[in-house]
């Protein structure tokens, strides 16, 4: 079984140097001295945590970090490949390994800290005020709007996006809260309009935090982390209740939050427009969809080549549109073993929640990963034109601290819930992630 542990991470690191490799010989006609620098550095801090995470977390599932290890090396890879673009700089690579080295530290310090997770879960609602206060600081003087959304603030030196953290606390404190009253939710006292709802004090703390954290992101105007903050928490009180009652009228109110949207929000009608007909505005709206489009198309099967494609033209590629770079370059192939990676993690982490050993686990298992597979469906949706554009990134890929260090407090989250589950497991039958 060490074995079995061991080949994914030695894959996914010799994937990532391949790629390296490949880019830097096409483009630079051999090996660069600085990318070769911190593509080295990148590998020895991956392979470190795995290492550590095998010895603090004997039992956790072995295959989240070279995952991990995956989806960001492949970022890195098409960064710096965005630096050669106009008007990218070409430090951005560089930046994005200080804020994997900073996701791996928290990480470590996320599992030493909490490996007894079940606290967190005690102070639920002292998690959910921090959560509430995150997000407050971008109406401060400190919050910062880009594209019309008020998403960032600057504290001296340091730039986040509160959000990424925020949905992650209140993904905690709906786990614990729902645990603890999952039974006498799922009772029903009384009905509106013929659909049975439970007791109004029960319902009340649930429909109140909900309602400020979508309020106060509503005033943001981000609709990626307004979607993900409603919907992510309606399907966990649907897991833990299992009330088809709610997700009916959570369906409804989202209909009519997203038509209040529409009205409400310029920016928010020109994405929807840029969706619908985006030829009507190709140099303005529809620009960068159409760009993304057209470099989809270039890849074909088996792609153009690293550092060949057209996703150069697309503004902000390194961001949002990261995924039509790796289509372009590496093609339908390339494009769905990215897509193959992030299910296997999602996969993995609903077999955590399925064996996790009680309600509150289960719940905070499953809510991390749900929001995780949605955050993805979310962003590569909008690229190809499935749904409107919704400024989210592509998790552990896309280029932004906030979102690499976020998910690193996921995935730290999801190795101390699969060590218990894994411990528990090894008392029986055999489970695929211990060792």
């Amino acid at each position: 079984m060490a074995r079995k542990a061991t080949m994914p991470m030695v894959l996914a690191l010799l994937t990532v140097a391949l790629g390296f490799a490949i880019l830097l010989l096409g483009r630079e006609g051999g090996i660069a001295s600085p990318p070769f620098v911190y593509g080295g550095a990148y590998a020895g801090m991956m392979l470190g945590v795995y290492l550590i995470v095998r010895l603090w977390l004997p039992y956790a599932d072995a295959l989240l970090i070279p995952i991990v290890t995956l989806l960001t090396g492949v970022g890195l890879i098409m960064i710096y490949r965005a630096g050669f673009t106009e008007g990218v700089p070409a430090s951005l690579a560089t930046t994005q390994v200080v804020w994997v080295l900073v996701g791996c530290v928290v990480l470590l310090l996320t599992i030493f800290l909490f490996r007894n997770y079940q606290r967190l879960l005690s102070y639920k609602y002292l998690i959910a005020l921090g959560a509430f206060v995150l997000i407050g600081l971008t109406f401060t003087p400190f919050g910062q709007e880009v594209n019309g959304a008020r998403l960032w603030v600057d504290i001296g030196p340091v730039r986040f996006q509160p959000s990424e953290f925020a949905r992650i606390a209140l993904v905690i404190f709906f786990a614990g809260y729902l645990a603890e009253k999952r039974d006498v939710m799922a009772a029903t006292s009384r009905s509106f309009i013929g659909i049975p709802l439970p007791p109004l004090k029960h319902f009340g703390p649930v429909a109140m935090v909900w309602a400020a954290s979508l309020g106060l992101l509503v005033f943001e105007k981000d609709l990626g982390s307004s979607l993900l903050f409603f919907v992510v928490p309606l399907l966990m009180l649907y897991v833990a209740t299992g009330k088809l009652a709610y997700v009916l009228i959570g369906s409804l109110l989202f209909a009519g939050g997203a038509v209040a949207g529409y009205f409400m929000f310029d920016h928010v009608q020109v994405r929807v427009s840029a969706w619908l007909d985006p030829w009507s505005q190709a140099n303005e709206g529809g620009y960068q969809i159409l760009q993304s489009i057209f470099a989809i198309s270039e890849g074909g099967v088996a792609g153009t080549g690293l550092g060949e494609g057209l996703a150069g033209r697309i503004p902000e590629v390194q961001t949002d549109f990261i995924f039509s770079s790796v289509a372009s370059e590496l093609g339908l192939l390339g494009a769905t073993a990215l897509l193959m990676a992030f299910l296997v993690f999602a996969y993995r982490g609903l077999k955590i929640a399925l064996y996790a050993p009680d309600d509150g686990s289960k719940l905070l298992a499953g809510g991390l990963t749900v929001m995780f597979a949605l955050q993805t469906f979310i962003i590569v949706a909008g690229v190809t034109k499935l749904i409107p554009l919704t400024g989210i990134t592509l998790p552990f890929v896309s280029y932004g601290g906030s979102s690499v260090v976020g998910n690193f407090i996921l995935t730290g989250l999801l190795l101390v819930i699969s060590n218990k589950a894994g411990r528990r497991m090894a008392l029986g039958e055999e489970w695929e992630g211990r060792p």
